[in-house]
């Protein structure tokens, strides 16, 4: 493994990695303004519980077209070509966030707009997820791997939470700004899809019915406990314990820090999540990964918790920095572990259900973040989440053993091919 080529030397997986990054970090950043805004006009008319469930329900308008796409966009990313999947999607993004920053120059943003806005990106990143995952493994050699899945985790996870804060502190400077950064993010991570050469496809599955070859995805997930238990355990933990939601929340009437301390805020949190990163790209995990998973999700929980019960604005800060670089532990050892212990001609699949896992953990925990919010207020709210995603990881450890014995990210050698059987390969 120690001789292996790096994934960054070779000029495909670059130009995948950047995309990858620029594109996670425009939809992140997008994905907190338009809370923000949905929240600072829902606002005009309402109280702080009833704006709460608002952002519970802008959450909701990107789950579930997620959700009710889960079965096809697998099969679709194991079926055409993957490049050309990444391409059609993030054109999309560009016109979306093109149309919102319109909207908000010319001051006819409104909530409905906001929602349908939410929707498209839901569609899109319904296909594009499992795509962009279910790509990088074909960029490299086979000795490669085990690196290029872990640089490709590190760019989404990195994106995924320094895009709140990019997009936080560019719309404390201006609406137009924001929308324009991110318009030419998506634009970039765009041209960089383009020079990809062509890479290889999984060969057909001409005797399957495609209703058959969807159900082996969610039967591979099934019966390999190893993938079950990582997808799971990050559905439930972050799902309960997801407090970005409630970002705009703490920052206008808690913290009473505005849109500039929501920046700070988001920033926090992604910048434990990027020196994480930094770490692991020199001093990436070898042993222990499912101990070292649980262990990173327990003070996710705790993290969560005091930023919940703080009233100081630095305290909050150290507090989301620890949960972001705990999050990026958790991220980097499942996603490891999901992409190496599942074939090639499953991996869009397999994918497409973790993507689901991962939207309901993100968006659907945003809608009962912003819903127990509008019952407990956010305090109670992020209180409950971070006890529950504490309780999730210890129930976790004794009912899945696999986790804790997983010592290395190395696949199991029935890997190697596809099984004939649709049964798990045992890790």
């Amino acid at each position: 493994m120690a001789a292996a080529l790096h994934p960054l030397r070779i000029a495909n997986f670059r130009a995948y990695w950047a995309s990858r990054l620029s594109g996670t970090v425009a939809v992140s950043a997008q994905a907190i303004i338009i809370g923000w805004q949905v929240y600072d006009l829902a606002r005009q008319s309402m109280d702080v519980k009833q704006a709460a469930v608002m952002l519970g329900l802008i959450g909701l308008a990107q789950f579930v077209p997620l959700f009710l796409l889960t079965p096809v966009v697998g099969l679709v990313a194991d079926s055409v070509d993957r490049r050309w999947i990444v391409r059609c999607t993030t054109a999309v993004l560009v016109v979306n966030a093109a149309a919102l920053g319109l909207l908000t120059w010319a001051g006819a943003l409104s909530l409905p707009f906001l929602f349908g806005a939410a929707v498209v990106i839901g569609v899109v990143r319904a296909f594009s997820g499992p795509a962009y995952s279910a790509l990088a493994p074909n960029l490299v050699p086979k000795e490669s791997l085990p690196t290029a899945i872990a640089v490709s985790s590190i760019a989404w996870q990195v994106g995924t939470i320094a895009g709140p804060s990019v997009g936080g502190i560019l719309y404390a400077i201006h609406p137009d700004i924001a929308y324009a950064t991110i318009a030419a993010m998506l634009s970039l991570a765009l041209a960089l899809m383009f020079l990809i050469g062509p890479v290889p496809q999984p060969p057909a599955q001409k005797d399957r019915h495609p209703i058959q070859r969807i159900m082996d995805g969610f039967s591979y997930v099934r019966r390999n406990r190893l993938v079950l238990a990582a997808i799971t355990l990050d559905l439930f933990a972050v799902l309960l314990a997801g407090a970005t939601a409630l970002l705009p929340i703490y920052a206008r009437d808690i913290l009473h820090v505005g849109a500039s301390g929501l920046g700070f805020l988001a920033a926090a949190f992604g910048s434990g999540a990027a020196l994480t990163a930094v770490w692991f790209s020199f001093r990436p995990l070898r042993t222990d990964v499912g101990v070292k998973m649980l262990a990173a999700v327990v003070i996710f929980g705790l993290a969560i918790l005091t930023f919940g019960v703080s009233k100081n604005f630095w305290l909050s800060l150290v507090a989301l920095a620890v949960a972001g670089g705990a999050d990026m532990v958790s991220v980097y050892v499942r996603s490891s572990l999901i992409q190496l212990h599942t074939p090639d001609a499953m991996r869009g699949r397999v994918s497409a259900v973790s993507q689901l896992t991962i939207s309901a953990s993100n968006e659907l925990g945003e809608a009962e973040s912003g819903f127990l919010a509008g019952l407990l207020g956010p305090v109670g709210a992020v209180v409950f989440g971070g006890i529950g995603a504490i309780a999730v990881t210890l129930l976790w450890s004794r009912l899945f053993p696999e986790l804790k014995r997983a010592r290395t990210f190395d696949p199991p050698e029935i890997l190697e091919t596809l099984p004939q059987q649709h049964g798990a390969a045992q890790p």
